[in-house]
């Protein structure tokens, strides 16, 4: 997985995601209309709403950037239904080639694992029968319970070259709370940093970077210095640009020698764009995907100041 991911950034000059993370109140009145009149105000008309609004937004940016990553609880919220539109959206941004980061946080012990494990990036078995569920590339894991609830998803990693982001150093404002603790002089993040470093070693690919690798948030540049130290054949995924406030001056730091090593998510800031005052002059409520494609622009030229 994560040759193909680097061949893609490459090959675009660009190491953006774009997160898809849909909410109601961002998406144009005209679609939800649409979908009440037909299924009232339900969750099937919630989900036929968030497909039809990623289904735009990837025809203007899969020829831009190399993956998204949909956020699975905005779709799990609304039962079944969701879970489709989130199934519906990956099949579909498969189809234009995109690269799927699941953001799904999952963490568990070692039987609980395995099956998620099978089904967001393996294969579960029906008697025998085996059947591609999620059809994710990688997914992000919480690595709170240790080793035994990550190893259960490498032979996946192995078997389907699929890959792992694994959270080190988030971007949330409380995230120092536990992650900025020490341990004999240790920060846990940096603790954490290291056996995800450890961790991946056995699937670093031709370019030589690990299938594993880590989220690092991009409102901690210094800790991401550090961090880049400890994990030189890690890719960081960085959530926190635009949004919540980072900019590419923030961001060099995350970055290899080599201009590689990092993935850079923008959600609100391109899915949202055309809600804010530049585009909202610019394009009308039907235009909400160009103007998602300008964000992508704009932040593809603020990234390549840093690379």
């Amino acid at each position: 997985m994560i040759d193909n991911l680097i061949e893609k950034i490459e090959k675009l000059q660009n190491p953006t995601v774009v997160g898809l993370d849909p909410r109601l109140h961002f998406i144009p009145d005209y679609i939800k209309k649409e979908a009440y009149d037909k299924y009232a105000k339900t969750p099937k008309a919630a989900a036929s709403i968030f497909l039809e609004f990623n289904k735009a937004i990837i025809d203007h940016i899969y020829d831009l950037v190399p993956a998204i990553k949909p956020q699975v609880a905005m779709y799990e919220q609304f039962g079944a239904e969701g879970i489709q539109a989130y199934i519906d959206t990956i099949k579909y941004a498969k189809s234009k080639g995109l690269i799927i980061i699941g953001d799904v946080k999952r963490g568990d012990i070692t039987s609980t694992a395995e099956a998620y494990a099978d089904g967001h990036i393996g294969r579960v078995d029906i008697d025998g029968e085996k059947h591609e569920i999620y059809m994710e590339d990688s997914i992000t894991l919480n690595p709170y319970l240790g080793y035994d609830s990550i190893e259960p998803y490498m032979d996946h990693c192995k078997n389907y070259n699929r890959g792992l982001f694994i959270l080190v150093k988030t971007s949330n404002p409380n995230s120092g709370e536990i992650q900025d603790l020490e341990v004999n002089g240790e920060k846990i993040y940096e603790i954490v940093g290291k056996l995800v470093d450890k961790w991946g070693k056995s699937l670093i690919g031709k370019r030589g970077y690990s299938s594993i690798g880590a989220v690092v948030g991009a409102t901690h540049p210094a800790q991401a210095e550090e961090l880049r130290s400890i994990m030189p054949n890690t890719y960081f995924l960085v959530p926190g640009y635009g949004a919540q406030g980072a900019t590419a001056k923030d961001l060099k730091g995350y970055f290899n020698k080599d201009g590689l090593g990092a993935i850079i998510n923008s959600s609100r800031g391109i899915i949202a764009a055309h809600k804010k005052e530049e585009y909202r002059n610019r394009f009308s409520e039907k235009e909400f995907a160009l103007a998602a494609r300008e964000a992508v622009i704009a932040m593809k030229k603020d990234l390549q100041q840093i690379l």
